[in-house]
């Protein structure tokens, strides 16, 4: 029978376990009549309108209740009374949902909050400006069996791989519930719980993966996973968390609080959840207001409840999967579509994020971010009055690098704007450069029936051509050799020319087949040089500050050339990069010092690696010459047909 005991002013939303037995409920139904607990508890079926299901309302329109018997794994739904209709509703706080019916008809399932036990007590998230992000998609990135999607456990199987490459920020898009699929997942209807392909259900197939994770464990000298550890929804995903943590890899969430998804057939949704009446104004919804976007509806931010709904999610994604941060879609269109209260609720958002843990990333994604003169306040402190977000989604040098390799891509005499280029290196207005996080290809941008990924653009007759291959190692040695926090799409890095897929039994998947020795020699050269182009990131400290100068921009020579150091200790690197079709030899290029400097990098090096016709400068050069292009001295140096060369200075000099 349900009682009050253990309730409190503080009890926590959704069903949560008591020590010593039983678990509370605390449900949102302001307008309801009443409001049941549904389910099997201790194997015992309890359902319809009973006075020892009923729940008590207090003063704000909380239901709450505790129940004795209710036990981990039990399946719950709340059987919801109101004034326009009556019928289950299911918790929007469940961590999980069973597999009793198809979704949405489904049942949630009660899980505990800390039964995970992590490895991760160490981990520090990295620095905004050490931060190399690697988006990718749950579903379609580590397929094992043709034509169904991938799950957490087959992307931990793939975190050697992201050490590798060097990326040390794991970004997947969406992973809660979401309303139909296979999507992108920015359709999502339940916040709390992962979507249901992702998980492993089976016991004997997730016995399989269990020797995988442990031998990572393994390896990082941690105390292995039992079976039970996996057994749930959420501990995979927390095991996904936990494993990249242990490997030095951070996990942005991509979350979606400018709306949720449309609801269509699914009576026990969010969508009038307390079940007033619905005479076609979703203004009355609960939840949500009759603005909408890609035919979902938009949050009612200026109610304090839905707000507080949506900044527990965050809460949760910190608190119990140990996210370090987020990736925030559509800003932009949760100011336009909440007027006043869409600032104030991203002010509370971010505000309390940074309280919960203060070095998380919040990254949003604002447009037109590189054009509208509103852009910086979205990145500026909430005590002086901006929105409190730490970086924003930047396509300045996007579109700029883009729209270079697009122009050399129709002929060795077209005419080339490297000048946008220079004006996009550094984001303009912005005090600081990883405040926005520049890419080349994102899921946007490159899925299907939309812009062709980086090697198509650059030769849409032969994706893997010299041409193809070189114009790619340009873009993205370009972008990692810039100010921001660069940030590569899944398949980038060794040359994905398919337009992505987000469904499992599309043709249009990454082939990671590529990468089987001997099996593609040009997928594996540009993996290699995208390994060594992150390795340089790294190794080069000026190529993680803000300080850049375009010194030398040449449109007709296809040339430019940027200057990065770090103020007060130099560390001066130089970044070369050309579009031209034949090789420079002699260039002259001017150079801050006189001296000895370092060829640290150079992208021809990777075409059939080792390149045996590689156009270099023999491992340095000696700037001994005239004073040039601003700077004190000067070098002939070798310029790659479609290459990039980087020097560093000496450190004997």
């Amino acid at each position: 029978m349900m009682s009050q005991a253990h309730i409190t002013p503080e009890t926590p939303m959704g069903a949560n376990l008591v020590e010593g037995g039983g678990a509370t409920f605390r449900v949102w139904a302001p307008r309801a009549t009443a409001v049941y607990l549904n389910g099997t508890f201790a194997g015992v079926a309890r359902a319809g309108e009973t006075d020892d299901l009923l729940m008590v309302k207090d003063a704000n329109g909380y239901w709450t209740g505790f129940l004795a018997e209710a036990q981990n794994g039990d399946l719950y739904n709340f059987q919801v009374v109101g004034a326009g209709s009556s019928g289950l509703k299911r918790d929007p706080y469940a961590r999980a949902m069973g597999t009793d019916q198809l979704f949405p008809d489904c049942s949630c399932v009660i899980r505990p909050a800390s039964a995970y036990p992590w490895h991760d007590a160490q981990f520090v998230t990295p620095d905004f400006s050490d931060m190399i992000v690697y988006q990718l998609h749950i579903g379609t990135y580590a397929i094992v069996k043709p034509g169904v999607a991938s799950t957490f456990l087959d992307v931990i199987g793939k975190i050697e791989y992201m050490v590798s490459l060097g990326v040390n920020v794991l970004q997947p898009l969406p992973i809660d519930e979401i309303e139909n699929g296979p999507s992108m997942g920015y359709n999502g209807g339940d916040y709390f719980s992962p979507d249901f392909p992702y998980v492993v259900y089976d016991p004997a197939a997730l016995a399989e993966y269990l020797p995988m994770v442990n031998n990572l464990l393994a390896a990082k000298g941690c105390e292995p996973l039992q079976l039970d550890d996996l057994s749930s929804g959420p501990a995979q995903l927390k095991a996904l968390v936990d494993l990249c943590h242990v490997y030095g890899i951070a996990v942005v969430f991509d979350v979606v609080y400018n709306h949720a998804g449309g609801f269509f057939g699914d009576d026990h949704a969010l969508y009038f959840w307390d079940r007033a009446v619905d005479n076609g104004d979703n203004n009355q919804s609960l939840y949500f207001t009759d603005q909408g976007l890609a035919g979902g509806l938009s949050f009612a931010l200026w109610n304090d409840d839905v707000r507080q709904f949506v900044i527990n999610n965050a809460r949760f994604c910190l608190e119990e999967l140990h996210g370090d941060g987020f990736r925030y879609d559509e800003i932009s269109e949760l100011l336009v579509m909440n007027g006043s209260s869409g600032w104030s609720f991203c002010q509370d958002l971010t505000g309390t994020v940074r309280f919960v843990k203060p070095k998380a990333l919040q990254n949003a994604e604002y447009w037109p971010s590189e054009y509208t003169a509103s852009s910086p306040q979205i990145v500026t402190a909430v005590a002086s009055d901006g929105t409190g977000f730490d970086t924003l989604q930047h396509d300045g040098l996007r579109s700029a690098l883009r729209g270079a390799v697009q122009q050399a891509s129709t002929g060795a005499d077209a005419a080339i704007d490297l000048d946008s280029v220079a004006r996009a290196l550094y984001p303009a207005g912005f005090a600081h450069a990883w405040q926005t996080v520049p890419c080349v290809e994102n899921h946007d941008l490159v899925a299907e029936a939309r812009d062709p990924r980086m090697p198509v653009l650059a030769d849409s007759s032969n994706p893997e051509s010299w041409y193809a291959r070189s114009r790619s190692r340009w873009a993205t040695a370009v972008l990692l050799a810039s100010p921001g926090i660069p940030q590569l799409f899944m398949g980038q890095e060794f040359l994905e020319s398919k337009q992505w897929s987000c469904d499992p039994e599309s043709s249009n998947l990454i082939s990671w087949a590529w990468l089987t020795p001997g099996a593609d020699t040009v997928r594996a050269d540009h993996f290699r040089f995208t390994q060594d182009a992150i390795r340089l990131r790294h190794s080069q400290p000026a190529l993680r500050t803000d300080n850049v100068n375009a010194f030398h921009v040449h449109d007709q020579n296809r040339v430019i050339a940027f200057h990065r150091w770090i103020e007060g200790a130099g560390r001066d690197v130089i970044v070369v990069a050309s579009l031209a079709e034949t090789t420079w030899y002699g260039y002259q290029i001017g150079f801050p010092f006189a001296g000895s400097w370092l060829e640290v990098f150079n992208s021809d090096v990777y075409d059939n690696w080792v390149n045996p016709v590689v156009a270099g400068n023999g491992g340095a050069i000696v700037a001994s010459g005239a004073p040039l292009h601003g700077f004190s001295a000067s070098a002939a140096i070798v310029i790659p047909a479609n290459g990039v060369v980087v020097f560093a200075r000496d450190a004997g000099d």
